[in-house]
């Protein structure tokens, strides 16, 4: 059997009618976007803060868990400018430097941000085929909504559902409810498809959606689960 048939049999092909992307690592490479962005964040805090690389690494990840423990697990844990606030309160430093390091933080990224591999022709294709298009993300959704756009994607997608609308991030069921809600269809006629094994694939497998895990570096398989490597797979999956 081959690998493109072990894809195929892990969904029920002949009922999709929606398919659902995650967005982060999944659309575009994350990790690339933030690493340029970072870079340009430790440059800021070296000359305007005074801070050494490790000195701002530390205390940035200490403002993350802050916020985790303070919000718990909801869209505004992502937001730069709040963490960057507590960074500077806790550091004694103005904290008008909190508006100029989350402008520095995010326009950086959306300027490094490229659409994966075929990203978009596999989004029309789907779209020609007469598939909805819909996307299930955590954070809050302008930013999500303006990568989308910059990615050249926007056009494409039918509905969206942040973890800001849903007051929950994946995999809470609430987000895939709330997906399957706007989808107008049933749980299993919705394939999901993301990058995170826990929060994407095995959330929405809970919540009744058929998932594809997307594994562009690869890697070994988990049992029962399908995965892709590049977006243009799922189009072979779905043939």
């Amino acid at each position: 059997m081959t690998k493109k048939q072990l894809r195929k049999e892990t969904i029920s092909v002949m009922i999709v009618k929606t398919i659902i992307f995650d967005i982060d690592n999944t659309l575009y490479s994350y990790d690339d976007a933030h690493k340029a962005a970072f870079a340009r964040l430790l440059e800021y805090a070296q000359r305007e803060l005074g801070l050494s690389a490790e000195e701002f690494q530390t205390l940035h990840r200490q403002a993350n868990e802050t916020l985790k423990q303070r919000m718990g697990s909801v869209a505004a844990i992502h937001n730069r400018l709040i963490r960057y606030q507590n960074l500077l309160e806790k550091l004694g430093k103005p904290i008008r430097h909190a508006l100029a390091m989350n402008d520095l933080y995010w326009n950086t990224l959306l300027d490094a941000a490229r659409p994966s591999p075929g990203a978009a022709e596999t989004l029309t294709e789907l779209k020609r085929r007469g598939y909805r298009i819909g996307v299930g993300t955590d954070m809050t959704a302008r930013l999500q909504f303006v990568k989308l756009e910059r990615l050249s994607l926007l056009q494409c997608v039918d509905f969206l559902v942040s973890s800001e609308e849903a007051c929950a991030e994946k995999p809470d069921p609430e987000l895939f409810r709330l997906c399957v809600e706007k989808a107008g269809v049933s749980p299993e006629e919705c394939l999901f498809v993301g990058d995170n094994l826990r929060k994407d694939v095995l959330g929405a497998t809970a919540c009744g959606l058929q998932s594809l895990w997307f594994r562009p570096g690869g890697g070994e398989a988990e049992p029962g689960v399908g995965q892709i490597r590049a977006l243009p797979e799922l189009l072979e999956v779905l043939a």
